[in-house]
């Protein structure tokens, strides 16, 4: 239910003139957010797509980004009006602890699937920067994201904010600057915006791109990270201007996200099509190396160590939120970076392939995302819920378009790979 009664503003802004309050002030939550976007998973299955199919999947990525725009702005649409993130209303709507704990179960395996991929991109990174073991670069990269949270817990969301997003340049540089030594074909990139499938595996890629894209950590962190940078709501008035806001947030984040996850793919096309090994990050660094010489490879593994770093921060958030919200107990930032982190050291050290514990990581977050996607849409569009910022019919139709097409394609998913098609 929307919070009522007379509340401080968030710090930083008076109460009289917070509705008057810059733009500029007002983002961040949503670029914070999008970093999920940007995750190793992303970069896997774009530049498989790119190196495989060409352009024929560019439709895909575009696609996915549109739907993205939408889920990610109900989330903080729900996190501002409410003032409770969405494991948290799901937490109390929950009425039996049964069925409170089973759905936390689920939450909580895909919480640690992405930690998974992200902890493997930073250790592949380090691996490819300065020959470290998996191991070791899995356990620096877990170390790392653990000063980033300290950030968070110490210097609050504002703070937290600045340095993700100091990382997100760095990911974007990385990962787009192979596109100006390799610039694109433009009839190809023209003709890759036409929907269409060539066999079984463009299904399976067109899938893993959307299933990388729509992740399930990021609906439920950014409800929460909203509701943190944004405490206390002071009058309709405030909660518009903030919502109006959210929307450039929003809209910047996908544009950046979606910009990034298009060059890897139109880079792959460019300058990998047909180029072995290509499946797998190791194997994408040596193409471009190759291919393009140290320098852009280079710049990819530093994007990436960024990517990983950024992405465990960002869901090591969500993990904590999804406990506190559906289980009721507060754990400690840092404790639950240090219990999640545990799983993926486990999965390095026994020496697991690490582009197969990918690839079963995206499987683990295609059975998550109807459970966060579905009762995002079904909150957002009730007015017991939102009151009078309850979704627009269309609003409600579009994301229910969104949720059958993302959970028919990753059933898709699920099916071609258990089948070993």
């Amino acid at each position: 239910m929307p919070k009522s009664g007379t509340t401080q503003a968030p710090v930083g802004a008076q109460p009289a003139t917070i509705a008057s309050t810059r733009l500029l002030w007002l983002l961040g939550p949503a670029l914070v957010a999008g970093v999920a976007y940007l995750d190793p998973g992303n970069v896997a299955s774009n530049m498989t797509a790119g190196a495989r199919f060409g352009y024929l999947l560019v439709w895909v990525v575009i696609a996915g980004n549109l739907m993205a725009w939408l889920i990610q702005y109900l989330s903080a649409k729900l996190g501002i009006v409410t003032g409770s993130s969405l494991p948290e209303i799901l937490g109390a709507r929950l009425r039996r602890p049964l069925g409170r704990r089973l759905y936390w179960m689920q939450a909580e395996l895909v919480a640690m699937a992405t930690d998974l991929a992200e902890i493997i991109g930073g250790a592949v990174a380090l691996y490819l920067l300065f020959g470290l073991p998996l191991l070791a670069g899995g356990i620096i990269t877990g170390v790392i994201s653990m000063l980033v949270l300290t950030v968070q817990t110490r210097r609050g969301p504002r703070s937290f904010e600045k340095v993700v997003l100091a990382l997100l340049l760095i990911i974007a540089v990385g990962f787009t600057a192979g596109v100006f030594f390799a610039p694109p074909d433009a009839a190809g990139v023209a003709g890759g915006l036409v929907p269409r499938f060539e066999g079984a595996n463009s299904v399976l890629l067109a899938a893993s791109i959307l299933g990388a894209t729509i992740m399930p950590h990021a609906i439920y962190a950014h409800s929460a990270l909203a509701r943190d940078r944004f405490p206390d709501i002071v009058g309709s008035t405030a909660t518009r201007r903030l919502l109006w806001a959210t929307r450039w947030d929003v809209s910047i984040a996908m544009a950046i996200a979606g910009t990034v996850n298009l060059a890897l793919l139109l880079l792959a096309a460019s300058a990998l099509q047909g180029a072995p090994g290509t499946d797998s990050l190791p194997g994408a660094y040596a193409a471009l190396q190759a291919n393009l010489g140290p320098l852009v490879a280079t710049l990819f593994a530093v994007g990436l160590l960024a990517s990983g770093l950024a992405s465990t921060s960002v869901g090591a958030y969500a993990g904590a939120e999804i406990m506190h919200g559906l289980l009721h107990i507060r754990v400690p930032l840092l404790l639950r970076r240090l219990v999640t982190l545990i799983p993926a050291l486990l999965i390095l050290g026994l020496g697991f392939d690490p582009t197969l514990a990918l690839v079963l990581s995206q499987v683990v977050l295609s059975f998550g995302i109807p459970f966060a996607l579905i009762p995002l849409i079904w909150l957002t569009s009730r007015r017991d819920v939102l009151g009078d910022y309850t979704n627009r019919w269309f609003t409600t139709a579009a994301g229910i378009v969104a949720a059958v097409l993302l959970v028919a394609l990753n059933v898709v998913l699920l099916v071609l790979i258990f089948t070993g098609a």
